[in-house]
């Protein structure tokens, strides 16, 4: 059984308690990775007393990172979706690019992806995690690519331009581009690749 299907057959006030477990953990894990997370702080970044009351919702901490991983992957999405579905132009697409930065500005370029912080760390240790993490990309490429498809439906891409490649390379030089900028401390990375990124796009620009 798949957790939101459990979740569905929460009662509302079961849904809140879980729900906020689930961002307290995504928060501390965010912070100290999972490893460096133990069930003792979430319990007290949920402010819930009980460890019984957290595996009355997640049988064991796998269950409460795939959790996790779920949560962060629609929080990330979350912000993507608005701003890709109104790609019709390269100034929508310059218009992402820049929400992108200002949102590491914004956290002070600390901590990187919250997907790709929870990739690299569980993608070889723990197999159910790297497929759900997985899942998650395969969502945020699709939402690029679905992006790009609309510009090229629009007549702003010529019929040579492969949305999905453009897609899967513009994901990657922005994974590329937020770990830079977690190590360095400042956007120049990220806004370099992904200028370059769009430039590369630009080639396939009609007029």
């Amino acid at each position: 059984m798949n957790s939101s299907t459990e979740t569905r057959r929460l009662t509302a006030k079961g849904r809140a308690t879980r729900d906020r477990i689930v961002a307290a953990a995504a928060a501390v894990m965010y912070d100290q990775g999972v490893a460096g997370t133990s069930t003792e702080d979430v319990l007290t970044a949920a402010q819930v007393s009980s460890p019984s009351q957290l595996y009355h919702y997640f049988g064991d901490k796998k269950s409460l990172v795939q959790a996790v991983i779920e949560y962060q992957t629609e929080r990330v999405l979350g912000f993507q979706r608005p701003l890709l579905r109104r790609l019709d132009s390269f100034e929508a697409l310059e218009a992402w690019r820049d929400a992108v930065v200002q949102a590491q500005h914004a956290r002070g370029c600390r901590g990187g992806c919250p997907i790709g912080s929870l990739a690299s760390e569980l993608s070889d240790a723990d197999p159910q995690a790297r497929t759900k993490l997985a899942e998650g990309y395969a969502q945020w490429e699709g939402a690029i690519r679905d992006g790009l498809a609309s510009m090229q439906e629009r007549g702003e891409l010529d019929e040579e331009a492969d949305a999905g490649d453009l897609s899967l390379a513009l994901l990657t030089a922005l994974q590329g581009g937020l770990l830079m900028t977690q190590m360095r401390r400042d956007t120049l990375a990220l806004e370099a690749v992904l200028n370059a990124m769009i430039d590369r796009i630009r080639c396939h620009a009609v007029g």
